[in-house]
């Protein structure tokens, strides 16, 4: 199926599903994608097996001159954003200038629209790195991946690509003392001949243990909305994801559904 890539650097607002009016900040190259994850469910399509060259990551200086540009023009149309949301062609926190850049981010946000938060969308795999654990403690919507509570599941939907230990993970996120959000994409079908399916009972419960540990302030819980680059998954109707979610609520937490 047809997948797309952010041409910007800042991109929209866009109304997001589950944050509101969004302003994106992409910190991967404009013409592909370079992440920790090649999610066979990725709008942005999966990861290129080879590059013709090397991948030019946009400098800090950069982003700081293009955000801010952008909001003085936001402001000037008051036409403020809800949040401003770290996302785009891969994984945010691979930057090697992420923490600075987050520093950045707070102080322009600060001075030209004090009410919107600042929001990373995140695999989780970048959390043993002391700069992007404190980084992400400082912002209002730090959103992290845990896709299922297996870690044959998380290879089949997400595909680490390298070293990946999901109960290393867990113990990472444990450790910012509940200020994190828990993001989960729910899918079925099959891929190399095997069924995925995050849904079942087996799947679930085991994954709301992991949330009592973790313990998130909320839980995101979504399905498939645009294009994946595999086309044999399919998209959880939205009853079974409210089913999910009442048994996340029994749990004792906040949840948002997105089908």
């Amino acid at each position: 199926m047809a997948t797309f890539l952010f041409d910007e650097i800042i991109f929209g607002p866009v109304k997001s599903r589950r944050l509101g009016v969004s302003l994106g900040i992409n910190l991967m190259p404009t013409h592909t994608k370079i992440c920790s994850f090649d999610c066979i469910y990725c709008e942005c399509g999966r990861n290129p097996k080879k590059r013709e060259e090397k991948a030019k990551l946009p400098a800090r200086e950069e982003v700081k001159k293009r955000l801010a540009e952008v909001l003085k023009k936001m402001v000037a149309e008051s036409q403020l954003p809800d949040v401003i949301t770290f996302a785009g062609n891969g994984e945010p926190t691979l930057h090697p200038e992420f923490a600075e850049i987050i520093n950045d981010t707070i102080e322009l946000r600060n001075q030209f629209t004090p009410n919107a938060r600042i929001a990373v969308l995140s695999n989780a795999t970048m959390l043993h790195k002391k700069p992007v654990f404190g980084a992400l403690k400082k912002i209002e919507d730090n959103i992290q991946k845990l896709d299922s509570a297996f870690e044959k599941t998380v290879e089949q939907m997400d595909c680490p690509q390298g070293y990946f230990n999901l109960k290393k993970v867990v113990e990472q996120l444990t450790d910012f003392k509940g200020n994190v959000i828990i993001q989960t994409m729910f899918i079925r079908g099959c891929y190399k001949r095997k069924t995925i399916d995050n849904t079942t009972e087996k799947e679930v419960l085991a994954w709301i243990e992991l949330l009592k540990k973790i313990n998130p302030r909320q839980v995101m819980i979504y399905t498939i909305a645009r294009d994946t680059p595999i086309d044999t998954l399919e998209k959880v109707p939205l009853p079974d994801l409210n089913q999910i979610a009442k048994q996340v609520e029994q749990a004792g937490f906040s949840v948002q559904v997105s089908g």
